[in-house]
């Protein structure tokens, strides 16, 4: 079951994307609980209460809690990296400013039955993807941590320093040789880092900031490659 939630100020706006999701699980035949709200005041309300969305179509000019504001909200009071949050607007140029906020999409309204596909068919994947584990070993014993709380991998000599979120460890290995099994979703950004892209808080054309605080350097050679990778997807 994928959960997922509607918050958008305009009720007909609300009701056909109710009506295309609903239309993609059928196809799809993945089952989908739907919730709809038409403030982000509501919809915070809920979250604060303990509800749970997987993904989040999410309206930008909200009549007072704006989109954006609610998605800081999501990131930083609920701490929630986890949501898949899909902006949509009718101004594409707010594109640019919703980075910190880590949404998944930006649909430019008016809203396409196909954006919507697309926007869910990556959606799932990236929860899926998120659900699985990577492997290390240390000594003796195996351990093993979901793809979505890796922040970042940094080459150490001969060993690696894997950051989680609330830990790190160290295992021995060779960075570039993990960086050609590793999701998509992870980006090189200099021959001793190797980054989460969900979990880039902030980002300028020389560095970027993780959501953990730590603020790591973009080698020349990598620059374009990831300002392609973190800004176009």
């Amino acid at each position: 079951m994928y959960y997922i939630g509607i918050c958008d100020d305009g009720k007909n706006t609300c009701a056909l994307i109710e009506e295309m999701v609903l239309l993609y699980a059928k196809k799809s035949k993945l089952r989908m609980d739907i919730q709809v709200w038409y403030t982000g005041e509501e919809l915070c309300g809920y979250l604060e209460q303990g509800g749970c969305l997987d993904i989040l179509f999410l309206d930008i000019e909200l009549f007072r809690l704006t989109g954006i504001e609610v998605g800081g909200f999501i990131r930083n009071r609920m701490e929630d990296r986890r949501m898949q949050i899909i902006y949509i607007s009718g101004h594409p140029a707010y594109a640019q400013k919703l980075f910190k906020t880590q949404p998944m999409d930006f649909l430019v309204k008016p809203i396409t039955v196909q954006q919507i596909e697309d926007s869910l068919e990556l959606a799932v994947k990236l929860i899926e993807r998120n659900l699985e584990r990577f492997e290390f070993q240390i000594g003796r014993d195996y351990h093993y941590i979901s793809y979505g709380e890796i922040i970042y991998f940094e080459s150490k000599g001969r060993k690696i320093k894997i950051v989680i979120v609330g830990a790190e460890a160290e295992f021995y290995g060779v960075l570039k040789d993990l960086e050609e099994k590793l999701p998509k979703e992870f980006i090189p950004i200099h021959q001793s880092f190797v980054i989460n892209r969900t979990h880039v808080a902030r980002y300028a054309y020389e560095m970027v900031e993780m959501d953990n605080g730590t603020v790591l350097s973009i080698s020349k050679a990598y620059r374009k490659q990831v300002r392609e990778r973190l800004l176009r997807g």
